[in-house]
């Protein structure tokens, strides 16, 4: 058909000219317009499914996915993982080993950077205006003084003396390990003219006082360094955890203040942190430290030291022992042994052999005293720790026992915290004297 003829015809006849001869085509407009509009809605929404490309974030899944077994591996061990980080946190000090082991080459570069040593020291300065030595050391003997103290107010208030009340009083006297000798002594005393009369709990603490003065006055006797001996050679011994090196170290300081020249032998060859202590100590002080690695023969190295110290023509060698307990006959039959090579040097040393003792130990002292005294010849004793938990009575009872010089006692870890022993201050504070 031409197409003039279709285009009167569509007129005539309403357009029906223009159906579409195919049936796809007969979709009237309005469907059309519809269908129109769903395919641009509809290509919208392709457009937005693909922003949402979260899905391709999770698509790391997939790269996840070799990683699949490392995920179910850890959600299978996941509270065994969680259990080994705390380990791994309390391991942190595993590497002590590693660091106990690197310290010797670290320590002398440390020391001038350890907030420990400055710590004690700034508060050692901040107290001391504050707090005098008698006051430290009543500090120290508290334990003491207040078992003494309230033990004797309770027996003495009020009550007229008699025998009952004197056995009272020694009880209290030996169980504050004064010893047998010296309770009897202060009983004894007490009794003299004073059978049925009230006494003071103040007099019986002043009789205490003097009865203790009494027995510790002839053992209260200075380090003596000045007898002709150079080097003077210190052998320092006693139970692990006495205080011996830190002993050594305060000593060191004190005799290079008084312009003496120092060597130091770090003797206790077993603990890695006895030798750098005792190294820290001599950067501190300006004194030499003979050492070896841990484990060296003691013997050996006290042999060099004497060695060097002759060489070096220093007044004073103060040699570390590693700690033994008394009980222990092949680690004393070792301390004998360092003994005799000391001796192949100059056959008078040493010349003094100190034994460290710890104050919260109480009657075990005494036994340290005994064995050691055997062993190495102890000449004099330095007592340390007297902190607030220590039994200072102990002290009075080992020299009414041994009459063994007491050079030295130690209040705390401050650098002058060890102190010449006065018999007359000991016997007040524990006497709970002002």
């Amino acid at each position: 058909m031409s197409e003039k003829k279709r285009g009167f015809l569509g007129r005539l006849f309403g357009g029906k000219d223009q159906a579409p001869e195919t049936p796809e085509e007969a979709v009237s407009p309005a469907v059309a317009n519809e269908a129109a509009s769903e395919t641009v809605e509809s290509a919208p929404a392709a457009e937005v499914t693909p922003e949402p490309v979260a899905p391709e974030p999770e698509e790391p899944a997939p790269i996840a996915e070799p990683a699949t077994p490392i995920v179910e591996a850890d959600e299978r061990t996941f509270e065994a993982t969680e259990t080994v980080v705390h380990p791994v946190a309390d391991m942190s000090p595993e590497p002590l080993p590693l660091d106990a082991g690197a310290v010797p080459d670290l320590a002398p570069q440390i020391v001038a950077h350890d907030p420990a040593p400055a710590r004690v020291s700034t508060d050692t300065a901040s107290e001391e205006p504050k707090v005098s030595w008698f006051q430290k050391l009543k500090k120290g003997l508290s334990r003491s003084s207040s078992a003494l103290t309230d033990g004797i107010s309770s027996i003495f208030t009020k009550r007229k003396l008699d025998a009952s009340m004197l056995e009272e009083l020694e009880d209290i006297l030996i169980q504050a390990d004064l010893g047998v000798d010296t309770a009897m002594s202060i009983t004894d005393r007490l009794s003299e003219g004073r059978y049925d009369k009230e006494i003071a709990p103040e007099e019986v603490r002043a009789i205490l006082s003097e009865e203790v003065e009494k027995v510790l006055g002839p053992v209260a006797r200075p380090l003596d360094l000045n007898r002709g001996k150079k080097p003077h050679v210190v052998l320092m011994v006693g139970v692990n955890g006495t205080g011996k090196t830190t002993t050594i170290g305060k000593l060191s300081q004190k005799l290079s203040q008084e312009g003496k020249t120092v060597m130091l032998a770090a003797g206790d060859t077993f603990r890695a942190a006895a030798v750098e202590q005792l190294k820290i100590w001599g950067a501190r002080t300006g004194a030499e430290v003979v050492a070896r690695d841990t484990g060296a023969d003691a013997a050996g190295l006290a042999f060099d030291a004497m060695k060097e110290a002759k060489d070096k023509q220093v007044d004073v060698l103060l040699i570390d022992t590693a700690g033994r307990l008394q009980n222990k006959t092949e680690l004393m039959d070792e301390l004998e042994k360092v003994i005799r090579v000391i001796k192949k040097h100059d056959p008078e040393a040493p010349h003094d052999v100190i034994l460290t003792l710890d104050a919260t130990t109480g009657q075990n002292a005494l036994s340290q005293v005994e064995i050691f005294g055997k062993v190495a010849g102890v000449t004099g004793l330095v007592m340390t720790k007297l902190d607030g938990t220590a039994r200072g009575g102990i002290l009075v009872a080992i020299a009414s026992k041994y009459q063994l010089p007491v050079h030295f006692i130690g209040v705390g870890e401050g650098v002058d915290d060890l102190e010449p022993f006065s018999a007359r201050d000991f016997a007040s504070a524990i006497a709970g004297l002002a």
